[in-house]
């Protein structure tokens, strides 16, 4: 077995003589490593990003495959996309070993299989506008090589996020994204370090996408879905600042059109 940093002891021991004081500083102390190893992996996330954001203005879609915490994590940013930035939920799809029911409760041997992750896929039609996004803090989960392989021999863009160096997962991708960590506070816990500076580097990727495709106006996430009342109430604050009206105008002219760019748009016409 090769050495694995995620796998690699912890640098603290004796955990349970420690205060509650104690642990939480030195879990606190931990996570500080997070960012600057996020930092390093800039250019790299440059660079796929530009080449996805081509993809996705053609009409590509990006879809993420892990398992355990890291096919979670893809699942949580995908299913966010669509009331967040106004696209439909095919646009990020999130994809884990098991499927749906291993969101909530691990499903025994899932990750093992290395055709698994390619069939997942294979489900929605894949085509060569796609990219695939393998997470895997260990860089070996078969599951997750298998399904980045393979999409990149059918055409398909490639990345993978991991946080271990040398790895089959990033020998499979054409974009690695290697954020290195260290050895976890709990030895092996993944979803510790690994997983924030996995959830990181997704809010990264799909945020700066999403921009780029035109789906914030200034810093406001205008293409909202007004699924709840405090959206409702955000929408109506971001209209009558921009328009300059009252809150009942703004609320009006917010349900009226549905979003608030159709509001801010059919507003200014009107008045043009």
């Amino acid at each position: 077995m090769t050495n694995s940093i995620t796998e690699s002891d912890s640098f603290h021991n004796n955990l349970e003589t420690k205060s509650v004081s104690e642990l939480l500083q030195l879990i606190h102390e931990e996570d500080k490593k997070v960012l600057p190893a996020i930092e390093k992996e800039i250019p790299k996330i440059k660079e796929f990003v530009k080449e996805l954001v081509m993809r996705m203005k053609q009409g590509g879609r990006l879809f993420y495959i892990g398992a355990g915490t890291s096919g979670r994590l893809g699942v949580v940013d995908a299913s966010e996309i669509p009331p967040t930035f106004g696209v439909g939920h095919g646009v990020v799809i999130g994809l884990i070993a098991g499927g749906d029911g291993a969101i909530r409760k691990a499903v025994e041997h899932a990750e093992d299989d290395e055709d698994q992750g390619w069939k997942d896929i294979l489900n929605y039609n894949p085509n060569n506008l796609d990219t695939v996004v393998g997470i895997a803090a260990s860089g070996r989960t078969p599951y997750v090589i298998g399904g980045v392989k393979k999409a990149r021999e059918n055409g398909l863009l490639t990345g993978c996020i991991t946080s271990n160096i040398n790895t089959k997962l990033a020998e499979a991708a054409e974009y690695p994204i290697e954020p290195i960590v260290g050895p976890e506070f709990v030895t092996g816990s993944t979803r510790m370090k690994s997983g924030t500076a996995q959830k990181l580097v997704l809010n990264m990727i799909t945020t700066t996408t999403m921009i780029q495709l035109g789906r914030v106006r200034g810093n406001k996430m205008v293409d909202m879905q007004l699924t709840n009342q405090k959206l409702i109430e955000r929408g109506t604050r971001m209209i009558l600042n921009e328009l300059q009206i009252n809150s009942e105008q703004a609320k009006s002219l917010l349900l009226l059109h549905g979003s608030v760019r159709e509001a801010i748009d059919s507003y200014k016409k009107t008045k043009s």
